[in-house]
């Protein structure tokens, strides 16, 4: 998939691969306590970087140069209504509804 060929490349750099970057983006939405997102973010260069943030902070609003390419909200209105307290279960089923496309579209816009 040349779509993704970049953005492959800088994650497997990064994280070793796909499976070692949702398994830190779920430890970032599962240990985030109360209300806020989980971040995979990106600077100019093309550097990745898991993070989260509480309430509506966000990568930007931190100060850190990184520019969010997927927000995972952990918020309880955006998981409670069909998942209840089970975040995790939710967490699962929003990689499974992730559009890669859409997110390496967006790391090729940010690092040109």
């Amino acid at each position: 998939m040349s779509w993704l060929r970049r953005l492959a490349e800088a994650i497997d750099k990064t994280f070793g691969g796909l499976d070692a970057l949702k398994e830190q983006l779920t430890t970032a939405a599962t240990t985030q306590f109360g209300s806020g997102w989980a971040w995979l973010s990106t600077d100019k260069s093309g550097k990745l970087a898991v993070s989260k943030t509480g309430n509506q902070d966000n990568p930007i609003s931190e100060g850190t140069g990184m520019i969010p390419l997927v927000a995972l909200d952990v918020w309880e209105h955006a998981y409670y209504l069909k998942y209840k307290n089970l975040r995790a279960d939710y967490i699962k089923e929003f990689f499974e509804v992730l559009d890669w496309r859409k997110v390496s579209a967006r790391y090729e816009e940010i690092i040109g």
